[in-house]
């Protein structure tokens, strides 16, 4: 099914003719989501100095990990393949958890996540892409904004993704609809369990504060930067072996960082695959997590990477 297609399917119960931009961003919701991307963003930039003389433990690390492949994987499994690509269907009960997992990763509530990333296939590198790093053309200047418009910048426009057009579906199911909500109580939680955990197993309030610092803000500020750098970096640099209407590019350095969505290319040739390593040697955490779930009985009907869906690929002609 190609992007068209999938979209297309999403959006039947939709108005197919409804503009791209549901209604303008409060300015309030602006300052959210600034205060939201700069402090985790301060916290990385403290985390060098803050090493080097005191403050991480083995308990603050293992946190860390821990939290950043809970909400990581909540992203990339739950967010990108299951609602937005729907790469595999899902038992009701995971299907939650992978939407409260993913809210763990403080990226913006389920439902507009889906909008907006299904705006950025059905426009991808064109007017319309709320994050193609293309926009503003191919010279050094431009280059640099196009870059940071990717990365980052794009969340700071007014302009909202229209839901009602890009997931209708969603916004039929009543619990997402609730998860969706309460976005505002999971961004709260992300940061205060850790620091909860991280109290209880030292039994001190250093290590609460360690933890809050290093499994919440370091944490989610390394994942924010990984995501937004498939964003921005993986549709700049790296190879492209199959062809797509677009400049998404395969990644490799960021592979196991991402859990796999750094294959981009293979993703944008094919995006309801639910594997996008596709490549022999090419690592996909996201991937090998499905297919756990698909073992335990938990989803089924996964689009796994058949040599016959491979030979639809075109190969990207040099």
């Amino acid at each position: 099914m190609s992007t068209t297609e999938a979209l297309s399917k999403a959006s039947q119960s939709g108005d197919a003719h409804a503009p791209i931009v549901e209604r303008p961003h409060p300015r309030g919701e602006i300052a959210l989501i600034a205060l939201f991307t700069t402090v985790p963003l301060l916290a990385l930039l403290a985390a060098v100095p803050v090493a080097w003389g005191w403050g991480l433990g083995w308990v603050d690390i293992g946190l860390a990990v821990f939290f950043y492949y809970v909400s990581g994987l909540g992203v990339t499994v739950g967010f990108h393949r299951h609602f937005t690509h729907r790469s595999f269907k899902a038992r009701r009960p995971l299907r939650i958890a992978l939407a409260v997992a993913g809210s763990f990763a403080v990226q913006g509530p389920v439902i507009q996540w889906v909008a907006d990333h299904r705006r950025h296939h059905a426009y991808a590198d064109k007017e319309g892409d709320p994050h193609s790093p293309w926009l503003y053309g191919t010279g050094p200047v431009a280059v640099v904004r196009g870059f940071w418009h990717a990365h980052m910048g794009w969340f700071f426009k007014r302009n909202q993704t229209n839901r009602k057009k890009f997931a209708p579906d969603l916004l039929k199911d009543r619990g997402l609809v609730r998860v969706n909500s309460l976005f505002p109580v999971f961004t709260l939680a992300t940061l205060t369990l850790p620091a909860l955990l991280g109290g209880l197993l030292t039994w001190s309030w250093w290590g609460a504060v360690t933890g809050f610092f290093w499994a919440g803000l370091v944490r989610v500020g390394v994942l924010h930067h990984v995501s937004w750098a498939v964003n921005s970096i993986c549709h700049m640099i790296g190879e492209r072996p199959f062809a797509s209407r677009d400049k998404a590019a395969n990644f490799w350095p960021m592979a196991i960082v991402s859990f796999g969505e750094s294959w981009h290319n293979s993703h944008h040739a094919d995006p309801t695959c639910a594997r996008h390593g596709v490549g022999r040697g090419q690592l996909d955490t996201s991937a090998r997590v499905i297919r756990i779930f698909e073992q335990l009985g938990w989803v089924h009907q996964v689009r796994w990477p058949t040599p016959q869906r491979l030979a639809k690929r075109t190969p990207r002609s040099t």
